[in-house]
């Protein structure tokens, strides 16, 4: 795959930068600001010397050129810089701090409010399929999007070791876990969880661990940006939904690299979760990239009616179901005719592995190749093709 632009566009100001390892941060930092003051906590020395002297980060930076930006690289692994930055943010306002970070664990519990808001938050994602000038739907379900794995020569062999680099690097560095045996086989575990309603005591039950510690478990994926959870929709309910949230790993590809297949796993069923897991981790690009003007929910009842994803904000109102099929069945439209009686005002689209667009009773049917390629977050979701 060529790379094209990422659609990221940095803020005026002094901004926080968070993305999971591999999302392409300091590769696309290195190319918007190259004459930037770059600090790399990631190299031993620098971070040896910062962490035994945070006020060499004053030297360094008074040192440097008022107009061009300071970026610090990987800051949770210092936290206490964060004091530092924010003094030398108020003493020079035209000074421009950049600052990145593959968790949020650290930073949200000993830094990020200490600078008062003077910095922004925004987040890097895996690659659109519209940031690529050649995309092809089954590398990405085999691979997924992460550019440190797209622009590998053996993707197979970089995703196979980026669980081991979180559980090594992160995890066991950070201290979060002292049982890392026991968070390697919830990692497998979990992943049985890929696109489903998560239920916590059934994932503590099947790896034979407390529900408090998996309950943890769970926040340090996410402090590592490597899960979400996607709430239920409940805005003016007409019908009774449940509460449970949806569970996702960021990329289809690292879910796919932890989730064990053998022959007692179904493929299509894993298949299944692989596309969707796809479409979610692009619906979170684009409204990451658009400044958060629409949020994103699942649909489901108590009787089992379900949308898989569902938009809602001042951008607009969106129902989507994603079906691993190259043919729609009528009732393959059930979920989402049951939610346009319930709101109207939504837009319904089912994507699927088809070539052919269609609009059967106010629901678009569209190839989700097709759909990838034309997501875009300078515009609008559009199922229609316009003319």
């Amino acid at each position: 795959m060529e790379l094209e632009n990422r659609f990221f566009e940095a803020p005026a100001g002094s901004f926080f930068l968070f993305g999971p390892r591999g999302t392409g941060k300091t590769t696309w930092l290195r190319q918007a600001f190259p004459q930037g003051l770059l600090l790399d906590l990631l190299e031993p020395d620098l971070a040896r010397e910062l962490a035994a002297r945070p006020e060499r980060l004053r030297d360094v930076v008074e040192a440097a050129r008022t107009d061009l930006p300071v970026i610090i690289d990987e800051v949770q692994r210092i936290p206490e810089l964060l004091h530092l930055v924010h003094a030398l943010m108020e003493e020079n306002k035209r000074r421009r701090f950049i600052l990145t970070g593959s968790s949020a664990r650290k930073l949200r519990r000993g830094g990020v409010n200490l600078l008062a808001g003077r910095a922004v938050v925004r987040t890097m994602h895996p690659f659109m399929a519209a940031e690529l000038r050649e995309f092809r739907l089954v590398a990405a379900l085999a691979h997924g999007l992460l550019p440190l794995v797209v622009t590998a020569a053996d993707p197979k062999d970089v995703l196979r070791a980026y669980a081991s680099l979180y559980l090594d690097e992160e995890v066991r560095f950070e201290g979060w876990t002292r049982n890392i045996g026991a968070f390697a086989r919830f990692l497998e575990t979990i992943s049985f969880s890929q696109a489903s309603v998560l239920n916590v005591a059934n994932v503590a039950r099947e790896c034979q661990i407390e529900r408090k510690t998996v309950a943890g478990y769970i926040e340090i994926l996410e402090d590592l940006l490597l899960s979400f959870r996607l709430p239920v929709f409940t805005r003016r309910a007409k019908r009774g939904t449940i509460q449970h949230p949806k569970f996702y790993f960021f990329d289809a590809g690292v879910y796919r690299s932890l989730r064990p297949a053998g022959p007692l796993d179904r493929p299509e069923e894993i298949e299944g979760a692989v596309l969707e897991g796809l479409v979610a981790q692009h619906l979170r690009a684009w409204i990451a990239y658009r400044n958060a003007d629409v949020e994103l929910f699942f649909w489901r009842t108590h009787s089992g009616v379900e949308v898989d994803f569902v938009l809602y904000g001042p951008a607009g109102f969106w129902a989507l179901d994603v079906k691993n099929t190259t043919r729609v069945r009528p009732e393959d439209l059930s979920g989402l005719k049951a939610f346009g009686e319930d709101y109207p005002k939504a837009e319904r689209g089912l994507l699927y592995r088809g070539t052919r667009r269609e609009l059967r009773d106010g629901i678009w049917i569209v190839p989700i190749e097709q759909f990838l390629k034309r997501l875009d977050p300078h515009g609008r979701i559009a199922f229609s093709i316009p003319h």
